[in-house]
């Protein structure tokens, strides 16, 4: 199995999680950066997720700058395993994991995590990879 496969099956895995706040481990609760985590880590990359991260009130450059500098491989197009950064709007973003026909994230209107069939509904900022597989 592939990075990108055991990243999907993590994430996948996760389906029905509940959702927590800064939730790092699944059987807390996980929110859009644990379950980001999650799936990296079951890619082969070991990320410590930093404590002082805001997708809210952020800003996208800054976001991204971080996940380039992480290690992580800034990908061209997103493909299945990828991470995902989107923009909610001008001041919040949110993190998901890329799966053949959709992404899994961790939704807190839901308040857990669940996949979502189809193209997302926020413009995507970029999407980063593990390489090395």
């Amino acid at each position: 199995m592939t990075g990108a496969e055991r990243a999907v099956a993590a994430a996948r895995g996760a389906v029905g999680t509940r959702f927590r706040l800064q939730g790092r481990d699944p059987a807390y609760g996980l929110d859009c950066v644990g379950l980001a985590a999650l799936a990296m880590r079951a890619a082969g990359f070991s990320w410590v997720v930093p404590a002082d991260y805001a997708l809210r009130g952020g800003n996208a450059a800054v976001l991204a700058a971080r996940l380039d500098a992480s290690g992580l491989v800034r990908g061209d197009a997103p493909r299945p395993g990828d991470l995902a950064l989107f923009a909610c709007d001008a001041t919040q973003f949110h993190m998901a994991v890329i799966v053949p026909g959709g992404i899994v994230h961790a939704d807190a209107g839901l308040r857990r995590v669940v996949e979502r069939p189809g193209v997302p509904p926020w413009p995507m900022l970029g999407c980063w990879r593990v390489i090395g597989d």
